[in-house]
């Protein structure tokens, strides 16, 4: 498998069963208990920035963006960011990371968190939050809050309780 054998395309109404089939493949059912999971319950993900990985059509996987606020600051919540296992390691995820981040630049949030691998993500413009800066509502290791800026200075002050919307 190669980079040029997948398509990067905007998620579709029609995608959303194969998306969910998708999540469930790839977390299983842990991920209801996620705090990332919780944010994002009852809030549906921005439209226009829901992204698919297609190979021969068939969705292999999916990164959706939801609205929330860092104190009082409006920023997105990256994720689900999914891959189906067999397609994992070719550039699949960080592609739809960098498409779906560029797509996002060009809206009012100032950020975008994600709880993940700073190895993995910070190639992508993410920064390990300062320690404290930011609470979520539920368990998360510290190290793994991450947050890349969407405009100049975006980082500067960031800091508060996450909460959805």
């Amino acid at each position: 498998m190669t980079k040029a054998s997948f398509s990067l395309l905007n998620e579709a109404p029609a995608d959303r069963d194969a998306i969910d089939i998708l999540h469930a493949e790839t977390f299983g059912p842990g991920r209801f208990a996620r705090t990332a999971f919780r944010l994002r319950e009852g809030v549906p993900p921005i439209a226009e920035l829901g992204l698919v990985a297609r190979i021969d059509g068939r969705p292999v996987g999916s990164v959706r963006f939801t609205a929330i606020s860092i104190g009082a600051t409006p920023a997105l919540l990256l994720g689900p960011l999914a891959v189906l296992p067999a397609h994992k390691n070719v550039g699949i995820g960080r592609a739809l990371v960098r498409h779906g981040l560029d797509a996002a630049k060009g809206r009012a949030e100032a950020a975008v968190l994600l709880v993940g691998d700073l190895p993995y993500y910070s190639p992508l413009g993410f920064f390990r939050a300062p320690a404290g800066s930011i609470t979520l509502p539920g368990p998360v290791d510290p190290a793994r809050i991450l947050v890349a800026p969407l405009h100049e200075g975006a980082l500067e002050g960031l800091e508060g309780k996450v909460r959805s919307g």
